[in-house]
């Protein structure tokens, strides 16, 4: 049976982020697959601290990261998956710092320095990054977050050997009770109309993205 793993990288696992990848964790399971959902926020773990132990010649932990910490667990049981989601909010343009330093341990460990820059990653992982942010999708390109995103994908494919997908939900609903917070600059009705209209496809999407990391 595959196992599609799902990385949340949002402090608030029930919200847009957690709700599109347990959506794309069905559209996995539908097909088949075993799934599981990761928090990061509910680990104890910190970025690469560049020990090149996953670089150390006939070392143990050649192309394995070599901190033990909660993440290590994590980071092993990915490299026997058949396919990898990840989700993070974009804050201040860009990833969270939890799922930031959760690539650094992921992706450093396989990424090669060696002349024929192949990855050491075990196995060929698809993958598919899901992205929730406040910004309208007609912005995208002139703020540089069509950029940034295709910076990921281009990072993913390269390093997990593997082609990857994104998905951009944008204008999310930041909270039941916009009254209790200094966000005037936003309009709560026609983030409402989006949470009722627009993000039900977008939970489609997931679905159908979950559903084709399992297609081989």
């Amino acid at each position: 049976m595959m196992t599609i793993i799902a990385v949340n990288g949002s402090p608030r696992k029930n919200w847009n982020t957690g709700i599109l990848l347990q959506k794309a964790l069905d559209g996995a399971a539908a097909a088949g697959a075993q799934t599981e959902l990761v928090h990061l926020y509910d680990l104890s773990y910190k970025g690469c601290t560049g020990c090149l132990a996953c670089k150390r010649k006939k070392g143990a932990s050649l192309g394995r990261c070599a901190i033990r910490d909660d993440l290590q667990p994590v980071l092993e049981r990915i490299g026997e998956c058949d396919g990898l989601i990840l989700g993070s909010p974009i804050y201040f343009s860009e990833v969270t710092g939890e799922m930031r330093s959760f690539l650094e341990r992921l992706l450093f460990q396989y990424l090669s320095y060696d002349q024929e820059r192949v990855a050491r990653t075990p196995r060929p992982i698809p993958s598919a990054f899901i992205y929730t942010m406040n910004v309208q999708e007609a912005m995208l390109t002139n703020i540089g977050y069509t950029a940034r995103l295709e910076g990921y994908k281009s990072l993913l494919e390269r390093v997990l050997l593997s082609p990857s997908r994104s998905l951009a939900v944008t204008e999310t609903l930041q909270t039941e009770d916009y009254s209790k917070y200094h966000m005037s600059m936003f309009d709560e009705v026609q983030r409402r109309s989006r949470r009722q209209e627009i993000f039900p496809v977008d939970c489609e999407k997931a679905y159908a993205l979950g559903a084709a990391l399992t297609a081989r």
